[in-house]
């Protein structure tokens, strides 16, 4: 390439590539097909709003990752991945959404032309964008190779993120507290919310400072009142009123790294109910943050969470987080570890987790959230700056 336009350093890409094959190694493949649009990005750079189509990297353990998709999007790989042209592979458009063809047949015949279509091919089968049809179509192709689930393999490398990766967290951070502020400071009775959503994507996508807002791979969610039950509505035209509360989960977004955040208000005084709950989720918050430190596990963190909560009535019944890093739509989770009582997951410094201990009760909602990362020594860094509590507006 002219010039390097992928994100982070040769270094850092050939530390993801050492990773993955490494475990390849370990699960007896001899190639990896990478369709999740987060992994395709994690291993290549590649950064494009083409996975409506079939487009993945293909990874022996030799060379290059290759870029294979849309001969249109072809050019924007050439514009965004690390590799060299050669190692960009684009199919015609004769295969885009067409009854004849698919695009699997195309991709199974570049692996019988590199040879790399016998042994063991491992395949994201629990991925938002690896079909049925591809599935099926892929494996009646390669006739000669094992196709076996390879869920995850990627993400569970994406884990620990790199001081490259956390400094980009860092920048997506400081868009979250700009966007949360900016909720936070114009919420008031009367104010439609799409109005208000208005506000926080214009704080989203101008940015913080240097540090300029991408699209968050999730929408703002901000139920009020009977809706705050569920914690994943969005928004209508209807106003904010008062005696209800409304909390906001929202992220920044910088190079498609994410720093998840919630907090809740309330206009007027908030009754006794809440008030209480309020109180017992900041304590379990406490308590359960002090059990995220490198060393201990998962389960941990829950754990410490539930008691408190328990101890004061509260049954949650949910895991309260998950990690986070490089997303890409629908979601901004890596999908691996959860935050939950029965995992048993060591944790290690550089994880980072949207800490997320919501309170879904009958008739209303409370969300308090951090996004963290695990430290070397000590508990862990809080991403995010908004001060956490319940905030109270008249």
């Amino acid at each position: 390439m002219d010039s390097f336009r992928a994100p982070f350093s040769a270094l850092e890409y050939n530390r993801r590539v050492d990773l993955t094959r490494a475990a390849m190694d370990k699960q007896g493949l001899d190639v990896l097909i990478v369709t999740d649009p987060s992994n395709i990005a994690w291993l290549t750079g590649y950064d494009g709003w083409s996975f409506y189509t079939h487009q993945a990297v293909i990874l022996s353990h030799e060379g290059a990752p290759l870029w294979w998709g849309r001969a249109m999007d072809a050019n924007g790989a050439m514009r965004t991945v690390w590799m060299k042209p050669e190692d960009i592979v684009g199919y015609p458009d004769f295969f885009v959404q067409s009854t004849e063809y698919h695009p699997m047949e195309h991709l199974a015949g570049e692996l019988a032309e590199r040879g790399i279509d016998t042994g063991r091919v491992g395949v994201e089968m629990e991925n938002y964008y690896y079909s049925a049809k591809a599935h099926a179509v892929f494996c009646g192709q390669l006739t000669k190779a094992e196709v076996v689930d390879a869920t995850a393999l990627v993400n569970w490398q994406r884990l620990v993120k790199s001081n490259e990766e956390l400094e980009f967290m860092r920048r997506a951070a400081t868009i979250t507290d700009a966007a949360v502020t900016r909720a936070l400071d114009l919420a008031e009775p009367g104010l439609a919310k799409n109005a208000l959503v208005a506000e926080i994507y214009d704080a989203l996508i101008r940015g913080a400072g240097d540090n300029w807002g991408d699209y968050p791979a999730i929408v703002p969610m901000l139920p009020s009142g009977p809706d705050a039950t569920a914690p994943h509505l969005t928004w209508n035209g209807t106003e904010l009123k008062h005696g209800e509360g409304t909390f906001f989960e929202l992220s920044g977004c910088f190079r498609r790294y994410h720093a998840p955040l919630c907090r809740t208000v309330f206009f007027g005084t908030p009754p006794e109910e809440i008030a209480t709950a309020n109180e017992v989720l900041l304590e379990g918050m406490d308590k359960a943050l002090e059990q995220a430190r490198a060393g201990n596990r998962a389960a941990d963190v829950a754990i410490a969470l539930a008691e408190t909560l328990e101890a004061a009535g509260y049954n949650r019944g949910a895991r309260c987080g998950y990690p986070i890093g490089l997303s890409y739509p629908p979601d901004w989770g890596e999908r691996t570890v959860s935050l939950r009582t029965t995992d048993e997951t060591i944790l290690k410094p550089g994880m980072c987790f949207h800490f997320m201990p919501g309170l879904w009760m009958d008739g209303w909602g409370l969300e308090t959230t951090e996004s963290i990362v695990i430290t070397e020594d000590g508990g862990p860094e809080l991403l995010c700056s908004v001060p956490r509590q319940l905030f109270v507006k008249d």
